[in-house]
């Protein structure tokens, strides 16, 4: 994972710590095990997340199929919800669930700009603390 990524990670755990989660960065999340980890684990004893964290200065992530079936056979184990929080640089987080991404001709997925804040929640919505309501 890039330096970018793995500040962003740490970002998100701080983050979700100050808003009385206990959070961590899963150890080898990003392939040096053959577990199937989410990038970030969270939970305050009455919701558990589990977040596979992309971050980028385009306008669009792309994210392989193996990391999404990753991520929903833990989520599904631990009892957590899904998310890819996605960290377009110099916007604010957007936390998008699994069956609003978009599946590419090669069956990967992927998210720009424009999904990410027309679907995706806000840090405040995936913790349970705002429901904002979408124009669809």
């Amino acid at each position: 994972m890039s330096k970018t990524g793995s500040k962003e990670e740490r970002d998100l755990v701080n983050k979700l710590w100050n808003a009385n989660f206990a959070a961590m960065r899963a150890p080898a999340s990003g392939g040096a095990t053959k577990r199937p980890l989410p990038d970030v684990l969270a939970g305050n004893g009455k919701l558990y997340l589990a977040i596979e964290v992309k971050s980028t200065r385009q306008e669009h992530i792309y994210i392989d199929n193996e990391k999404i079936t990753n991520l929903l056979k833990f989520s599904k184990i631990f009892g957590a919800k899904a998310y890819v929080g996605a960290k377009f640089i110099r916007k604010p987080w957007r936390f998008i669930k699994i069956e609003d991404l978009h599946i590419t001709r090669k069956n990967n997925y992927r998210v720009n700009i424009d999904l990410a804040f027309s679907k995706g929640l806000d840090f405040n919505e995936i913790i349970g603390e705002s429901k904002q309501t979408k124009l669809i």
